[in-house]
């Protein structure tokens, strides 16, 4: 006869004695990883003021002239390129390859990964800090971390990393944990650590880096109040033609942006083709030149300023306008990206979805410009990011109203179907796309 009875099992343990020694660590990371960030993003703006101010009034160009945009970014791929080649470390791995949270690297690589970032979001690239600041602070982390204490689990490190810069990025300490939770439901689930002991809850292991992003957050609102929310009008009584423009809106976003995301292997491969990282990165300094001037210079740099200002005067710019900027900005992106240049692929693709969002509302101005600009973000973040709470996040601190959440989540649904299982916007070592 089968035995059913089953051997007690031992209350759970509280958990405090384990997460109360991660409070400092956590304080102490989520402000470095702030103040890195903000004295990147000084710095960048120090040398962008010199470089689109002070030098062309010194020798009398207009700054936004297509001579002194090409001139910039072809002598801004050139130094990219030289940093690259002789800084130790090479300013870490090909950015094809890395997403936002990578593996730790060597914090040796840190200072040439830095250099390089400074010196394209400066020259006017189209990418945002966010890649090499969170690979950035997660090897400072790691490194600190496994000094401090040896024993400990080397992902803690690297989530509290993370962790600190997206909070310090948005702000908020919300995007890291949708980031974070999204990474571990991903990640092989990890057992109890011994017996008796129960595996840590979702909870437990978001402790610490809420503290982080909190940390961060908190930091970078103190010093910079960063503020993502567009100038566009509330959102007038949703009804069923507003439900039905949200799902058009954002599979249409999707769609523009696979295409781009179908594109980047091949951009890739082209220039991959050059036998020197100078040559890759400065050819890619020329076609993005070449595309500022095409797109004007609002298509220029990682897009946040940009679309405050884009978003001021919606009228200014026609529907065609308007989507030549979208499809100008999808492309800078994918040739930064493929050339080499280090910087983050969300800020940029946000400035696409307002561009293709205001575009929409011009050309239909029965779709009301809150729902039409959030959905197309929406849809294009998701086609780029492939990160469902990421992008919903950011669409939804872009709205002036909290009503659109719930057609944010409904628009998400159809978009996510033509994204998922699809190449992504991220190459692995043989420059296969991930999926």
């Amino acid at each position: 006869m089968t035995d059913l009875a089953q051997p007690a099992v031992p209350p759970p343990a509280s958990p405090a004695r384990a997460l109360l020694p991660l409070v400092l660590p956590a304080l102490v990371i989520g402000v470095g990883s702030a103040l890195l960030l903000i004295g990147v993003s000084e710095a960048a703006d120090l040398l962008k003021d010199v470089l689109w101010e002070t030098l062309p009034d010194a020798v009398g160009v207009g700054p936004w002239s297509a001579g002194w945009i090409m001139t910039i970014l072809t002598v801004t791929g050139i130094a990219v390129g030289l940093v690259v080649w002789k800084v130790h470390g090479h300013a870490g791995p090909d950015p094809a390859t890395t997403g936002l949270v990578d593996a730790p690297m060597a914090p040796g690589v840190v200072p040439g990964l830095l250099l390089a970032t400074v010196l394209a979001l400066a020259g006017g690239v189209s990418l945002g800090p966010e890649n090499p600041i969170t690979a950035a602070n997660i090897a400072l982390a790691y490194w600190l971390g496994r000094r401090l204490s040896p024993g400990s689990p080397a992902q803690m490190w690297v989530a509290l990393g993370a962790a600190g810069t997206v909070g310090a990025l948005f702000g908020t300490p919300v995007a890291a944990v949708l980031i974070l939770t999204e990474s571990m439901v991903s990640a092989p689930r990890g057992g109890a650590s011994a017996e008796g002991e129960r595996a840590p809850t979702l909870w437990d292991q978001l402790f610490a880096p809420l503290i982080a992003a909190g940390a961060g957050g908190v930091t970078a609102v103190w010093i910079e109040a960063p503020t993502f929310r567009l100038n566009l009008p509330p959102l007038d009584s949703p009804s069923w033609p507003d439900l039905l423009a949200a799902l058009v809106v954002a599979s249409a976003g999707a769609v523009l942006a696979m295409v781009a995301v179908y594109a980047f292997p091949y951009v890739h491969r082209i220039y991959h083709l050059l036998p020197h990282p100078v040559l890759a990165i400065t050819l890619g300094g020329v076609v993005l030149g070449l595309l500022g001037v095409l797109g004007g210079r609002l298509t220029l740099f990682k897009g946040l300023e940009e679309v405050g200002e884009l978003t001021a005067d919606p009228t200014a710019h026609s529907a065609g306008a308007l989507v030549l900027m979208a499809v100008v900005k999808l492309a800078a992106i994918l040739v930064a990206c493929g050339s080499g240049f280090r910087g983050g692929r969300i800020f940029p693709s946000l400035f696409a979805g307002v561009a293709l969002g205001l575009a929409v509302h011009s050309l239909v101005p029965e779709v009301q410009p809150a729902v039409a600009v959030t959905c197309a973000v929406l849809g294009v973040l998701l086609a780029v990011t492939r990160q469902g709470w990421v992008s919903l996040f950011t669409a939804a601190i872009l709205a002036p109203d909290p009503g659109l959440l719930p057609l944010l989540c409904v628009a998400l649904l159809p978009a996510w179907l033509l994204v998922t299982g699809r190449p992504q916007m991220q190459l692995n070592d043989a420059g296969t796309p991930l999926r």
